[in-house]
């Protein structure tokens, strides 16, 4: 008989557990969500920096991309660019030193509310002007005030448009005179 309470006692707390991380993360509310990204024109042989911007949802905590222990999951932004374009060196902001009641001597480096990271995005070779698609998900684990749930991540797309750079060559107009205006 006590078998049988252990086993319903365990199973409930079980089903209370998947129940709450449900509500959390099955409601259609994602802990992060993508704001917006903002790329600016890219001209052949110059750079230009691609921002992107995210929202932790109230409540949440995710921790940053450089955590202040090793043994925390860090966030990290991978994007996957065509074979024309390159991308380097993301800027991740300074995470904000909170404690919490699970381990309140302890200040955890984490993202609440929102956030940007940035990265610059180059051309490669002789690329043809045009719109290139760039694919890629933002890695995280969020964490309520009691509780860290399993990594997950959101993904992201967004163009790059690819210009022309302005043309260099002077014209001239040989039947004009140099001194007329």
């Amino acid at each position: 008989m006590k078998k049988h309470v252990w086993l319903i006692a365990i199973a409930a707390l079980f089903l209370s557990i998947v129940a709450n991380a449900q509500n959390e993360f099955g409601t259609g509310k994602p802990s992060v969500q993508v704001l917006s990204i903002d790329s600016a024109p890219l001209q052949r042989g110059k750079a230009a920096t691609v921002t992107l911007n995210f929202r932790v949802a109230p409540g949440f905590h995710i921790n940053s991309n450089h955590p202040n222990s090793e043994l925390l999951i860090p966030t990290v932004l991978k994007l996957d660019p065509p074979t024309d374009l390159s991308l380097g060196n993301m800027t991740y902001p300074a995470g904000q030193d909170l404690s919490f009641a699970f381990a309140p001597d302890e200040k955890l480096s984490v993202y609440t509310g929102d956030f940007t990271v940035q990265a610059t995005t180059r051309t490669i070779g002789s690329v043809h002007a045009g719109t290139y698609r760039i694919h890629g998900e933002l890695k995280f684990q969020a964490c309520d005030n009691s509780a860290c749930y399993p990594p997950k991540s959101v993904p992201v797309a967004f163009d790059v448009k690819v210009v022309n750079p302005p043309s260099t060559r002077v014209y001239h107009n040989p039947a004009q005179s140099p001194d007329v205006h």
